[in-house]
């Protein structure tokens, strides 16, 4: 199947009626991805953005996965927009025999979470609303109605379970039983719809600081605690690099309102075993198939330590022992 690129993205929207034959449309390559060919398209007043799913991530170790994630996407994206509407892009169309899916384009001024952090514009506040809207996807998507559509177990293992549970556990064997544990706990307890990559990367925040979530592929019927420790070890990953006690204060801070909002809207507390796997994804982020680039040497294996040390503990941490001991 032949990829879409600058050159013949305009002929094929125009083949399924989203411009007419006589439209004049501007195409931009949108780059930060590894999974998807990803184009933004406007003309006739529309503005949006073209994903089509890679047979194979572009990551430096092989890394492959089924194409048939833009259809969970699609899915996905038509559940969390009924329940956040604000938070969510627009579906305007999916084309499950090449893999692409059609979304409206967030507005120009929006920034991405995680270049803001890295910039040093850490904003406790847009935690706290990322973690309400998750709280919200979370405590709303537990019918049967719901999850029966996003029984997908092969797309989480490729994508999450064997690239960073698995490729942890293979590097470091002294967490082997630990992994065992988290992998069981993610495979066999499944209440909710899980986004599965509930990343600051994959977060915009417009100009009045409402977050706009993205990137749905990995959604899927799972268990909740994976979204809080992928979020969560994110933002442990950023508490190394960012180089003041005010940068790390207020990383702190957002990882504290992020779990408060979090549990106020899901109306329970979380599972404690949560903070295991905010572990694990941090050490991913460094041990991992696909490690940041951020980090140099010596926080890698600061964050490194960090995180054997949690997840070797015999009882889960609290948020706020990790954050304060950093």
């Amino acid at each position: 199947m032949q990829l879409l690129d600058e050159n013949s993205v305009v002929a094929y929207l125009k083949s399924r009626n989203i411009f007419s034959d006589s439209a004049d449309v501007a195409v931009e390559i949108l780059t930060g991805g590894v999974s998807n060919v990803v184009l933004a398209v406007s003309g006739e007043g529309r503005d949006l953005v073209v994903k089509q799913a890679l047979p194979e991530l572009k990551v430096a170790q092989k890394w492959s996965a089924d194409q048939r994630r833009a259809i969970v996407e699609a899915n996905a994206l038509q559940v969390y927009q009924e329940i956040t509407p604000e938070n969510v892009p627009a579906l305007v169309e999916c084309d499950p025999e090449r893999f692409v899916v059609i979304l409206q384009r967030a507005p120009r001024s929006v920034t991405n979470w995680k270049e803001d952090m890295l910039a040093g514009k850490i904003l406790p506040v847009v935690a706290g609303d990322v973690g309400e809207i998750l709280g919200k996807w979370h405590k709303n998507t537990s019918a049967p109605l719901i999850l029966d559509q996003f029984q997908e177990d092969t797309l989480f293992e490729q994508l999450r379970i064997s690239p960073f549970y698995r490729a942890i556990a293979l590097r470091h064997q002294s967490i082997n039983r630990r992994i065992s544990s988290l992998i069981d706990e993610l495979e066999n307890n499944k209440t909710a719809l899980v986004h599965g990559d509930y990343s600051p990367k994959n977060i915009l925040v417009s100009s009045s600081n409402v977050p706009i979530i993205l990137d749905f592929e990995v959604a899927h019927a799972g268990n909740p605690v994976f979204d809080l420790g992928f979020l969560l070890g994110h933002l442990l990953t950023k508490s190394e690099y960012v180089g003041t006690l005010t940068a790390k204060t207020k990383i702190a801070q957002s990882a504290y309102s992020f779990l408060q909002r979090y549990e106020q809207s899901l109306g329970r507390p979380a599972s404690p075993t949560f903070i295991w796997h905010v572990a694990a994804i941090s050490l991913a982020r460094v041990d991992g198939v696909s490690p940041v680039s951020y980090l140099n040497p010596e926080m890698q294996s600061n964050l490194r330590n960090t995180c054997l040390g949690i997840l070797q503990s015999e009882d889960p941490p609290s948020l706020t022992e990790v954050f304060s001991e950093l």
